[in-house]
């Protein structure tokens, strides 16, 4: 019943939402500034894509016995499951060496980060290389992406809210403070970038069975400051206010369309003014109460 037009914009608002909210983890709630995000994605993307795309015969000629309506959604959830666990890897193989930099450094090392890894799948022609990935079956629909946004809102909360998980806060308003108390800071930024890749990889791989044909140039530098700037819009450490960014920087660019050539610089100006009236971000860091629910000391919004 809803305009394909209109249903594509709404599910890449779930698909940037799960992008900005493991994101926020990792920048906003312990203070590591990534700009390679969007490498992330693209190793979640292709993982997942070349997962149904190479083993999907194999496994419904194997497993003939089960309903195909029973078997597709079990090996997508695993398709996703498995780009997950591959960007999670890379996050942590890469986490290790870097999140021991701060500020500028990590910004840079993870912004080389992004840039190696969109250059190696450039390169990988199993992938489809240069010309793009095609052929890769739609999965990806309105129920799965906001049935993962759900999960990754909601694991994410109860994480970062619980008692243990003021561990990441705490990290991320002064580390020297969190590390004299006994907490590892090195550990908790590791910990969370390798689950913000991995919700990342997740998400990369929903764009992939969504959109049905991948290309490197999807993921490059200004896809990971896109994420960034809705961070920082909506608040840094807000899951509401990622949310809430995530929805306006989809939308705003679509409405803009009819400032045709003028598009990009009323959505520049536009994003000014947000930052000038609200230097903090849409929410700042404040949430919704049911976000803190676990926090019952905390100011809920």
């Amino acid at each position: 019943m809803v305009n394909p037009y209109f249903l594509q914009i709404i599910n890449m608002i779930g698909i940037n939402a799960i992008m900005v909210v493991s994101l926020n983890l990792i920048t906003g709630h312990t203070g590591q500034f990534s700009l390679g995000h969007a490498g992330f994605m693209a190793l979640g993307a292709y993982s997942s894509a070349a997962f149904t795309v190479y083993f999907h015969e194999p496994v419904f000629h194997l497993i003939f016995f089960v309903s195909p309506s029973i078997l597709e959604p079990i090996f997508f959830l695993s398709a996703l499951t498995f780009g997950g666990m591959i960007a999670a890897c890379a996050g942590l193989l890469v986490g290790l060496p870097t999140l021991r930099l701060r500020g500028d450094y990590l910004a840079i090392a993870t912004l080389g980060l992004g840039e190696i890894i969109r250059v190696i799948v450039l390169n990988l022609d199993f992938v489809g290389g240069a010309r793009g990935f095609t052929d890769i079956p739609e999965y990806a629909n309105f129920f799965w992406i906001y049935a993962v946004l759900i999960v990754v809102v909601f694991s994410i909360s109860r994480m970062v809210y619980s008692l243990k998980g003021k561990a990441f806060l705490a990290v991320r308003e002064d580390e020297i403070a969190a590390q004299s108390i006994g907490i590892h800071g090195t550990r908790y930024k590791v910990m969370a970038f390798v689950i913000g890749s991995f919700w990342a990889g997740v998400g990369g791989g929903l764009f992939a069975h969504l959109n049905t044909y991948l290309h490197t140039n999807s993921f490059g530098f200004l896809k990971s400051i896109e994420f960034v700037v809705m961070v920082v819009l909506g608040g840094m450490g807000s899951i509401t206010g990622s949310l809430v960014s995530a929805t306006l920087l989809t939308i705003l660019p679509e409405l803009l369309r009819v400032a045709s050539e003028w598009r990009m610089i009323f959505y520049a100006l536009l994003l000014i003014a947000m930052m000038i009236l609200w230097p903090h971000g849409l929410f700042g860091k404040r949430e919704l109460k049911w976000f803190r629910k676990k926090n019952k000391n905390a100011e809920a919004f």
